[in-house]
């Protein structure tokens, strides 16, 4: 690897931890020592995949990105519960509130049926319950 690529590489991984911070404050760093067991590239791959190319692109905030990813979880219904609680965490971290995060997933009752847009709103509402009580 050339000093110019890894240069660039590390501007790139930096850029992924940043709109991971824009996606939630609380996370300081990502961590990936966990993955790196799992597949040894996969780390620095998925960050600069998803936040240096396509997170991180002008055009849209964290918490817009964040909105339609309620959505189109939404849309897959109850088969992807623990990322629909993820990103709604995510959201409300991103500025986000209760109101437009229902809105989005009332929107997708057009696209999914009314039984998906049930669960998802139960487990928003779920996920507001968690949040009050912490």
């Amino acid at each position: 690897m050339t000093d110019a690529f890894a240069l660039l590489f590390q501007q790139m991984l930096q850029q992924g931890q940043d709109m991971a911070r824009a996606f939630n404050p609380a996370l300081e760093k990502v961590d990936t020592k966990a993955f790196e067991k799992l597949v040894p590239t996969m780390p620095a791959d998925v960050l600069e995949m998803w936040f240096g190319r396509t997170f991180n692109r002008e055009g849209l905030d964290a918490k817009t990105r964040l909105l339609l990813t309620i959505g189109a979880i939404t849309v897959q219904g109850a088969l992807a519960e623990p990322q629909l609680r993820l990103t709604i965490r995510h959201a409300l971290e991103a500025g986000a509130t209760k109101r437009e995060i229902a809105e989005t997933i009332y929107q997708m009752s057009m696209f999914a049926g009314l039984p998906a847009m049930q669960k998802a709103l139960g487990i928003a509402a779920s996920v507001y319950d968690e949040e009050n009580e912490a």
